[in-house]
């Protein structure tokens, strides 16, 4: 067994539940120990705990997940865990998307890839002690000591005597045995269920097509609405006609609230067709910027004297002074939209005892919280059903679409369900803020890197660098600033925030001071991260040896450097408490580079569903990839030019080459992997690309440099 794990009686709970009998245990999110025992009545009240594992007497074990879903598997994951503990079959496992009740849950969202991170220990826990008490259970029953037992594929057996039992028949009398203070863990060499390939519990429903989404909801009585916002970042509205499109069949009103103007309806193709002949006439209400403004925005932001310090080890400006060889590069890239394959909606009611919502969001009590002050009620008197999120990349984090059909609601007086189009979507706002960096290194007579600068200026970007992450503490003298220019264009989080482009900007640099460094690009990277284990300067944030093992991984997985005609390409970076290596490979065909396929090693810590896990790394890989291609989002007089797919380039099935992924197997507790395979793809493939073309990348998307128009990607092409 692994560990010895004592509990807390006083913040978990064990339930006789309902009157079919059964064994339920309530775990905490908060806390990973303890559990409780009350009976049916106490079940029915506020019994303030966070989570439940039901045991149920026809052996169907059920675990409520409060996390949202948007596609990183996590209702999966989190059963699996739990099973691998109880020694489950897993065959008999179900799982429930929980409301959001903030009494219960704790860390109720989807964002930072921290899930399983957070409650890897909790599940681990709730299983091993259910697992206890079964056993004890079978052990009062058969008269044997609970040692001489064992637990395989949801029974309880006694090789001794030849009996066993299933968990469902025990469940009625392990309500009854007192809760173990201690519960020992398995061996994660054990382990039967973690690091399987698992299918999604919600595959069938997916296929068949369930109702699961937010778009797929439906209310009797209930109206539908759509919104129509400014076309320009940076106007108001000055006059609104509505009479023609009130007119219209169907259309119940026209709402005008704050700059928005809202056509609510009896069916969402009444509403496209009335929102046709709305007019609207807006006027300026702040500066009203194109994309060619921001371009000498980053020119002059980039000279600022204004520039806050982010991280200052040396005496940087010496070492440049001196410095046998200096190399700056500029990279810049531009605002992407979250484009995810649901559109934005939510419904609400707002009734005078409280307010419904349902809907999908990364970030519900956040949303529920925003709410309530916009109806100034209390947080208590909203109830919020999250459905699955069809796709949400960080968008789904805000709460801007679940207040608009808030207020709506309160408005008109009904339920309401707001849906955006894939123009409003686009249009709309909260995009990946545009960035560009500016990265000085400078080398000594002996091609030693001896002082390294980057500024970061973003619009609307917060911090736009990682001050923290490599190659910090392996430089002696090093400066990293940073410049916010403020815009009237809202930004949010998009997939991998900051490091989706930084990564790709940083690596690409690190290969080209490589270069001129006369080093393999690889062995520069390791032999700064030796230097940074013998002599660190500063604070060292992220785990050397993680990072060296990814590096040798992929370098070996790809027989770096060994291969004849393929170019290879490597990137290597630290996100979200894991690290992800890339190698991508390119081959000439007639002439022109073919990328060929793209080899991954990541450590995430424990995998614990292997096919969830090659997904997961695939898909950032396919993200990344498609976007440092193709992705671009410009703006003309403060308007959005690409609103939708015609004219926003996506990248294609056949355009995506083999992906090989490999997982570091040390066994640590999972960190995380939703988000960290997507930040070193765009460096990989432009080191590539420059060993194929002799053309170094300094902009996205890849597509518009001059001479890469004639690259392809993938196999299939």
């Amino acid at each position: 067994m692994e560990t010895l794990m004592k509990t807390n009686r006083r913040e978990f709970l064990k339930l006789a539940v309902t009157s079919t009998g059964g064994l339920m245990l309530g775990f905490s999110w908060a806390s990973a120990s303890g559990f409780a025992s009350v009976d049916e009545a106490t079940f029915a009240a506020d019994v303030n705990f966070n989570s439940y594992l039901s045991i149920s007497p026809d052996d169907v074990i059920t675990i409520f997940s409060p996390n949202p879903e948007l596609g990183q598997n996590i209702k999966t994951s989190f059963p699996m865990i739990v099973a691998e503990e109880l020694d489950a079959d897993w065959t008999k496992v179900k799982v429930i998307q929980a409301a959001l009740d903030t009494k219960k849950y704790e860390r109720q969202l989807t964002g930072g890839s921290g899930a399983i991170p957070h409650s890897w220990e909790r599940l681990r826990k709730a299983g091993a002690t259910a697992r206890q008490m079964l056993i004890e259970a079978a052990a009062k029953r058969w008269n044997v000591s609970a040692a001489t037992l064992i637990t395989e594929n949801g029974k309880v057996i006694d090789k001794a005597n030849n009996k066993s039992a299933t968990y469902g028949e025990l469940a009625n009398e392990a309500a009854a045995i007192p809760v173990p203070t201690e519960v020992k863990l398995k061996d994660k060499k054990d382990f039967k269920i973690i690091g399987q390939p698992i299918k999604n519990v919600e595959n069938h429903a997916l296929f068949t097509g369930k109702p699961l989404f937010g778009l797929d909801f439906y209310r009797d009585g209930m109206l539908h609405a759509m919104i129509q916002r400014p076309q320009s970042f940076g106007t108001k509205i000055k006059s609104v006609d509505s009479a023609s499109a009130k007119a219209m069949p169907g259309i119940i009103d026209i709402v005008q609230f704050k700059n928005n103007v809202a056509i609510v309806g009896k069916s969402t193709w009444q509403i496209l067709k009335a929102r046709k002949v709305l007019k609207i006439e807006y006027e300026a209400d702040a500066t009203i910027e194109s994309t060619t403004d921001h371009d000498k925005l980053f020119k002059d932001l980039l000279n600022s004297k204004e520039a806050s310090v982010k991280r200052k080890d040396g005496d940087v400006e010496t070492a440049f002074k001196n410095a046998a060889k200096v190399i700056t590069r500029e990279y810049q890239c531009p605002f992407l939209p979250h484009n995810p394959m649901e559109p934005m909606n939510f419904f609400a009611h707002v009734r005078p005892d409280g307010v419904e919502l349902v809907g999908p969001s990364q970030t519900p009590d956040m949303a529920r919280n925003e709410v309530a002050k916009l109806l100034g009620i209390a947080p208590e008197k909203i109830t919020l059903e999250l459905t699955r999120l069809g796709g949400g990349f960080g968008r789904r984090l805000k709460a801007d679409y679940v207040l608009e059909a808030a207020e709506l609601s309160s408005i008109v007086k009904a339920p309401v369900k707001v849906t955006w189009t894939r123009e409003d979507d686009m249009g709309g706002g909260m995009y990946r803020p545009a960035v560009r960096y500016r990265f000085e290194a400078a080398l000594d007579a002996n091609n030693n890197l001896v002082g390294y600068r980057l500024r970061g200026v973003g619009i609307n970007s917060g911090n736009p660098t990682r001050e923290d992450n490599f190659p910090s503490g392996a430089v002696d003298n090093l400066l990293i600033d940073a410049v916010e220019y403020k815009s009237a264009i809202t930004t949010g989080a998009w997939r991998a925030p900051i490091t989706n482009f930084l990564a790709y900007a940083e690596q690409s640099f690190i290969d080209e001071v490589a270069g001129e460094a006369k080093q393999d690009p690889v062995q520069f990277r390791l032999a700064l991260l030796d230097k940074a284990k013998k002599s660190p300067v500063g604070a060292i944030k992220y785990d050397i040896d993680r990072m060296k093992a990814v590096i040798q991984l992929a370098a070996e997985k790809a027989e770096w450097g060994k291969k004849k005609n393929v170019l290879q390409g490597f990137s290597v970076y630290f996100s979200h408490r894991s690290y992800v290596a890339q190698v991508a490979e390119i081959e000439m065909k007639k002439g022109k580079p073919v990328l060929q396929r793209i080899i991954a090693a990541a450590d995430c810590g424990i995998v614990v569903n292997l096919s969830g896990a090659m997904q997961q790394v695939r898909g950032g890989i396919v993200d990344g990839l498609g976007h440092a291609f193709f992705g671009n989002l410009t703006f003309v007089n403060g308007e959005v030019a690409q609103k939708n797919f015609n004219a926003y380039r996506m990248i294609r099935l056949k355009e995506i080459p083999e992906i090989d992924v490999h997982f570091v197997n040390n066994g640590i507790d999972p960190t995380g992997l939703g988000e960290p395979a997507l930040p070193p793809t765009g460096g990989a493939v432009a080191n590539a690309l420059f060993k194929a073309t002799g053309k170094r990348i300094y902009s996205q998307p890849f597509i518009k440099q001059e001479g890469l128009e004639g690259v392809n990607l993938g196999t299939k092409m």
